[in-house]
């Protein structure tokens, strides 16, 4: 039925980008699974830039979330890309593809806000399910949205939005990165003042725990309970500090 709507409604060659370290596996299956199409494909940062820069807009855009490469599992990942689209002018639906795992639940909680994704595909759902699921982005349908990883608890996302959010995120990232260890390497890390590092607990990430529910508040909130805190999410913090002007950080 999708495949019947496509056609009467889409006369031109379907434009798909595949953006993902793997992403020639699956460009020959779609594009024997199609019958008009044109797959493209960005296996890394520069490839990427090259095939969005000058050339048409994509009807929809498939990305991997995190991308499990040595060299690009803490660099790149599939909010990069929707950046890079934005950058270039060549915004597209964007399809996020995931593995399951739970390093990617602070990815979600951030890519299930994000106006630019029009859904989520599980890699093991099988190349039928992505066709479908290709099929009704590039239709200007949007798949079911992902739930949240804790229904009720504020995404990192979010939090970090506010001024109060930037300077905590900016001594997340210095802790995650490791580059911190106390609060003198923190402040000079952050370029914060030492009384801002000294509050890391109290003012900055304490309360971010907490909301989170992530922290038993039966137990003293310490320095040593934020750095782990930070570890934890280290693949969170390292990208959103990358991807909003806070890189230098890391």
């Amino acid at each position: 039925m999708l495949r019947e709507q496509y056609a009467q409604t889409m006369s031109a060659r379907l434009r798909i980008l595949i953006a993902s370290p793997l992403g020639r596996v699956i460009s020959g299956p779609l594009e024997a699974g199609f019958d008009n199409v044109a797959v493209s494909v960005a296996t890394t940062d520069d490839e990427l830039t090259s095939v969005i820069s000058g050339t048409v807009r994509y009807d929809v855009v498939a990305a991997d979330l995190i991308w499990n490469r040595p060299e690009t599992e803490w660099t790149f990942d599939g909010l990069d890309v929707i950046d890079r689209l934005n950058q270039a002018q060549r915004t597209a639906p964007v399809l996020l593809a995931t593995q399951g795992h739970s390093m990617e639940t602070d990815h979600l909680e951030e890519a299930r806000l994000r106006p630019e994704v029009f859904g989520v595909m599980p890699k093991a759902a099988g190349l039928p399910t992505i066709m479908e699921a290709l099929q009704s982005a590039a239709l200007g349908r949007r798949l079911p949205p992902p739930t949240a990883a804790v229904p009720g608890r504020p995404p990192l996302y979010e939090l970090f939005t506010d001024r109060r959010g930037e300077t905590a995120a900016r001594l997340a990232g210095a802790i995650a990165s490791g580059r911190a260890s106390d609060g003198a390497s923190l402040a000079s890390v952050a370029k914060v003042s030492s009384s801002t590092a000294n509050k890391v607990t109290s003012h900055y990430l304490g309360p971010m725990l907490l909301a989170r529910g992530e922290h038993d508040e039966r137990l003293p909130l310490t320095q040593g309970s934020i750095y782990r805190w930070c570890g934890l999410h280290a693949r969170y913090i390292i990208s959103w500090c990358r991807r909003n002007g806070q890189a230098d950080v890391l």
